[in-house]
């Protein structure tokens, strides 16, 4: 019996791999599996296991041959990487050389990108910026004065609206005099000087009553998440219904015991919020660090070839995460610049996770599965039922991979800060929190 035959193109990091199955192996098959069908299927004036294959050919052989197929589509295709030694990113499409005839060899083009071949380099003498900060007492009173402010009661009053003030409002917003989806809402609520709505918006609102309709323009962001806002200077037409002031709790010991404090007073609800911001300070800290070692990273091996359907990919996952995209009808020029902002996202992260990929390949880093087991009790220490968690984690390997992988990207972390120049840069606990928490959101 003659060989398969495989001939390898290559372009960029698109490989074509045209493949030829010989006529009598393509026969074999089909054989085979008619006969072993024969001794199955029950056709009527044949005794079970009797039934003449010619008969059996003609009534399932289409079937057979397309099933036939497909079998050896997948497996000389396998045959055909290993022999080449090739590693597809992502799928690869087939394109098939007319219909397996009776007699007749199958042949296949099969259409892949494979992973690109580089040497991951470290970030040898790049600067990376580690933030220095201290949870003051200052920040701690700030802090129990947030947490009274969540427990408020916010009562009418009728004055002009001011900095702290809740402002209750109907609105509608246009572009060039046009409504856009989600441009009308009424019983709104705004908390001035919250900055949870778009820069321009609360100030706007300054000085407000009851009763008052005002009309203002705010200019949006070139990075808001809606694209047909991004950039755009939007109309608002407000009806101020109410203006509203907190009144904040005592801090007596029903309000101690809301956050579980049972004794020890105030003191003790001080340096349980300390705790927490500590805790809080120190993961932000770890992120900051990080995603500068990302840029370093970045910087350090800008030549990495990207195959196209990993950023596809990527991008299909970011959709899903973001959950908003272009309306029906938004104009093509903001549905271009969401989908040039999703793609260089989506090329970041595709070049990162080849990057740190690559680095603890050449590095042979490895989790080891007492640090998997401590990170996942970690994870499950903030829940009520930690075990429950653990083995929540332990019954599904992706689950563990997911971690294993986190891990391997701290690995990678650590060793590009040996070979980084760290510089620190005192903050205060707000700055830090506020530029972590950033206008994505917004």
């Amino acid at each position: 019996m003659s060989a398969m035959q495989v001939e390898l193109t290559e372009k960029g990091l698109e490989r074509r791999l045209r493949v030829e199955v010989p006529a009598e192996q393509v026969e074999e098959e089909v054989r085979n599996r008619l006969q072993a069908l024969a001794r199955q299927v029950r056709i009527d004036g044949f005794r079970p296991g009797k039934v003449p294959l010619k008969v059996v050919e003609r009534r399932y052989g289409p079937s057979v041959r397309r099933e036939v197929r497909d079998a050896l589509i997948q497996s000389t295709f396998t045959r055909a990487l290993a022999e080449h030694r090739l590693r597809p990113a992502g799928g690869a499409s087939f394109e098939l050389e007319g219909e397996l005839a009776p007699g007749a060899a199958l042949r296949y083009t099969a259409v892949f990108e494979v992973y690109p071949e580089f040497e991951a380099r470290l970030p040898e003498g790049a600067e990376v910026e580690r933030p220095r900060v201290a949870v003051t007492d200052e920040d701690v009173e700030r802090m129990i004065q947030k947490l009274r402010r969540q427990r408020a009661e916010w009562v009418p009053v009728d004055r002009e609206a001011r900095e702290g003030d809740r402002v209750i409002i109907d609105f509608r917003g246009s572009v060039d005099g046009q409504p856009f989806p989600g441009n009308e809402g009424k019983g709104h609520a705004v908390e001035l000087g919250s900055g949870t709505a778009v820069q321009g918006f609360e100030q706007a609102l300054l000085g407000a009553r009851a009763g008052e309709g005002r009309s203002f323009d705010v200019d949006f962001p070139e990075d808001y998440r809606v694209p047909q806002l991004a950039g755009k200077r939007v109309r608002f037409d407000v009806q101020v219904k109410e203006v509203r002031e907190a009144r904040l709790p005592e801090l007596d010991e029903a309000f101690l015991q809301s956050f579980g404090i049972q004794e020890g007073g105030l003191e003790a609800l001080r340096r349980e919020v300390r705790a927490s911001m500590e805790r809080e300070l120190e993961q932000a800290i770890r992120e900051r660090v990080k995603q500068a070692v990302m840029d370093a990273l970045l910087a350090a091996n800008p030549e990495v070839e990207l195959p196209r359907s990993l950023v596809g990919r990527e991008m299909e996952v970011l959709k899903r995460q973001l959950g908003a995209g272009p309306a029906p009808g938004t104009e093509e020029e903001a549905q271009q610049r969401w989908e040039e902002r999703l793609e260089a996202q989506a090329r970041r992260r595709v070049a990162l996770g080849l990057i740190v990929a690559e680095l603890v390949r050449r590095l042979a880093l490895r989790a080891d599965p007492a640090q998997v087991r401590a990170r996942v009790e970690a994870i499950a220490a903030s829940y009520e039922q930690p075990e429950e968690v653990i083995r929540w984690y332990y019954s599904d390997r992706g689950r563990l991979v997911e971690v294993e992988t986190a891990l391997l990207e701290d690995q990678v972390v650590e060793k590009a800060l040996e070979v980084a120049r760290i510089s620190e840069r005192p903050m205060s606990f707000d700055e830090l929190m506020g530029a972590g928490r950033g206008g994505a959101s917004r």
